[in-house]
């Protein structure tokens, strides 16, 4: 059924609370609400970690599923609670299997369940791996702004690491307004990096795409550094490769050692999430016994509490809060619903009555 609906679950007029319907929300339709608005998201991004600094959130920790014959896959979910004017609660369930990679199929996959805070409802559930990149991608290109902007804008960007996400977030650093003389590119794996390098040919106009044989050679030869890795512990130790103060967006969270962030100024979307489930802050924390070397959130840079030096490399770690796929979720969902394509399962919630 195809319709347009209000998350309310309120009738109109008098107060009662009603059971709201249920949506499905395909990916194409998130791929479409989504295209092109990329400096809209990244906005709706820095509003939420506004909320979330003020308190009108609420994010638990993450849970894993692991599992003892695949170590290296993992399930998390993300309970969230977001507040503002429109609120409203959910979990991203979402999945992580590297070994997909060599089937062609996509490493990660997801779903979001948005919840109506009034009756505690699900109201849609919608595919959320295009969701989750897009959120990701947009903290990732709001930190790029926010941190270089006492520095000389980088102008030539290194992808360490080659999926989906590095993909995402070269392209809302474009749809941001970003532009790049220069793009690099390393992948453990050449098909990767080779298909990474055709898309950045495709998409970047004049700049200049480079395949590099050795992690240092990347880094070295970069003012904007992107990690987006499926690494589970620290690969890059030496903090000599950062020599030229770059900014870094530590967006997969193992890659650095601890020798890196504390020859770094250190900045996370949330202490207590990002010093946990051994990142790399985590490790360092383990390290050095304390947590000095956080320098701040980047909602204390944005609201002027923090300045970010230019002397020495800044990292920016983000481990991912739910609200943000929540805040990107509703947004979804009023997209679908104002064009009147909401599929709505009649029935789903069958039993009502208390006593039938």
């Amino acid at each position: 059924m195809n319709a347009g609906h209000t998350r309310s679950s309120r009738s109109d007029g008098s107060g009662e609370v009603t059971v709201p319907p249920f949506a499905v929300i395909s990916g194409s339709q998130v791929r479409h609400a989504l295209d092109g608005r990329e400096k809209e998201i990244v906005e709706l991004v820095e509003a939420t970690y506004r909320l979330h600094a003020d308190g009108r959130t609420v994010n638990p920790p993450s849970s894993f599923l692991r599992f003892p014959d695949r170590p290296a896959a993992r399930m998390i979910a993300l309970p969230a609670s977001l507040g503002g004017t429109s609120p409203v609660d959910g979990v991203k369930w979402i999945s992580s299997f590297p070994e997909n990679v060599r089937s062609g199929i996509p490493r990660a996959s997801a779903v979001l369940i948005l919840n109506d805070p009034d009756t505690g409802y699900p109201f849609a559930c919608m595919e959320s791996s295009i969701i989750s990149a897009t959120r990701t991608a947009a903290s990732a290109a709001s930190a790029a702004d926010r941190l270089s902007r006492d520095r000389p804008r980088p102008a030539r960007i290194g992808f360490f690491g080659t999926g989906l996400i590095a993909r995402y977030i070269h392209t809302f650093l474009q749809g941001s307004g970003w532009t790049f003389d220069d793009i690099g590119v390393y992948d453990l794996s050449p098909d990767s990096a080779a298909g990474f390098r055709l898309y950045a040919e495709r998409s970047s106009g004049a700049a200049r795409v480079t395949v590099h044989q050795r992690p240092e050679e990347l880094i070295r030869t970069s003012d904007l550094v992107v990690f987006a890795t499926v690494a589970g512990e620290p690969h890059v130790s030496d903090p000599e490769w950062f020599d030229h103060n770059p900014v870094v967006l530590h967006v997969s969270l193992r890659d650095l050692a601890p020798q890196v962030l504390l020859a770094s100024t250190n900045i996370v979307d949330d202490v207590e999430h990002c010093l946990r489930a051994a990142t790399s802050p985590h490790l360092t924390e383990q390290l050095t016994g304390n947590r000095d070397f956080v320098h701040g959130t980047l909602d204390d840079v944005m609201a002027g509490r923090v300045d970010v030096p230019t002397d020495r490399p800044v990292v920016f770690s983000s481990f991912g809060l739910g609200v943000l796929d929540l805040a990107v979720g509703s947004y979804v969902y009023d997209q679908v619903s104002r064009s009147g394509e909401l599929q709505i399962i009649d029935g789903f919630f069958h039993e009502r009555r208390r006593y039938g």
